[in-house]
């Protein structure tokens, strides 16, 4: 069953409000991109922070990864353990959707369904302040299409962070249709408060990341499909032939492949072209229930 905040936790999140600025942050979502958004907005931008998750292990899991990571940074010097704990300070967790009624910023990270986004947008329309702004963390779904669900539309914008958010240092912006000049700056200058590069993009399919990205990491998986090459030999002489770190089916697996098929999904039915068909052979694999890293296994094994 569901849970509000004690409310200890509710007056810690709720009394560093004011109406001058975003002071406090909301993120919906305890995976592996919402813990790292809540950290950076609770490291780098000095912002407390309401994680949002409907199972409370999850919302564990999320924090224990959170501290994991901040402790192997200690021990390589890169940080002290009075940021670790001054971060760790500023983030509150919730089960209960109806604690955002005092937001400034929220962040959703939900899987990239466009159903389950525009329902979340429209719940958050009801329950957060007339001045927060509604931000989404799709990678590929229409802002402009879930800001239609809100009566705000001009404070909701695409704000899609890359993973690991703590490392990688961009951030794409992406306006809707409708979205203020306000938002966004509002938005730029809190993803700059969070020490990242940001960039705009049109309010397109796939954005600019994964309108490049994704048909890459497809073509990739067909090239294995039609038996040109193995896995090792593809990546292998994409990552030594164009040195970037890893190859497009370890990057595959590293971001999931559901979440692969899913924005390719988006890329086909939206911009109508064959060239972003899905792979035949991604498709069973997700069937298969063969999502990459986070399962245990996708082109590769990592069970070993």
């Amino acid at each position: 069953m569901l849970r509000a905040l004690t409310s200890t936790s509710r007056r810690a999140f709720s009394t560093s409000l004011t109406t001058d600025g975003v002071k406090s942050i909301g993120v919906i979502g305890a995976g592996q991109m919402g813990i790292g958004i809540a950290q950076v907005s609770a490291q780098n931008a000095n912002t407390p922070v309401l994680l949002l998750d409907a199972d409370e292990n999850q919302l564990a899991k999320g924090l224990a990864s959170i501290a994991g990571a901040m402790n192997k940074a200690i021990a390589k010097g890169k940080l002290t353990a009075e940021i670790r704990d001054a971060t760790l300070g500023r983030i509150k967790t919730t089960t209960n959707i109806a604690d955002f009624s005092s937001a400034d910023f929220i962040i959703e990270a939900v899987s990239e369904n466009p159903s389950l986004k525009r329902e979340l947008f429209l719940n958050l329309d009801k329950i957060a302040p007339k001045h927060a702004i509604l931000a989404s963390n799709t990678s590929s779904i229409s802002i402009t299409k879930i800001a239609a669900a809100t009566t705000r539309p001009g404070k909701v914008i695409g704000m899609h962070f890359m993973n690991p958010v703590p490392v990688m240092k961009l951030v794409e912006i992406i306006p809707g249709l409708a979205t203020s000049d306000e938002t966004l700056k509002t938005t730029l200058e809190l993803a700059h408060k969070m020490n990242k590069i940001t960039t705009e993009s049109k309010d397109v399919p796939g954005f600019i990341a994964n309108r490049v990205l994704m048909p890459y990491i497809n073509e990739a998986i067909f090239v294995l499909q039609e038996g040109i090459a193995s896995k090792e030999h593809i990546d292998t002489t994409m990552k030594l032939g164009t040195n970037v770190p890893m190859g497009p089916l370890t990057l595959a697996d590293f971001i999931g492949l559901d979440t692969c098929l899913a924005i390719m999904r988006v890329l086909h039915t939206q911009l109508g072209d064959t060239k972003y068909r899905p792979s035949p052979l991604l498709v069973k694999y997700v069937d298969a229930g063969w999502l990459g890293k986070k399962s245990g296994r996708g082109f590769y094994d990592y069970t070993k």
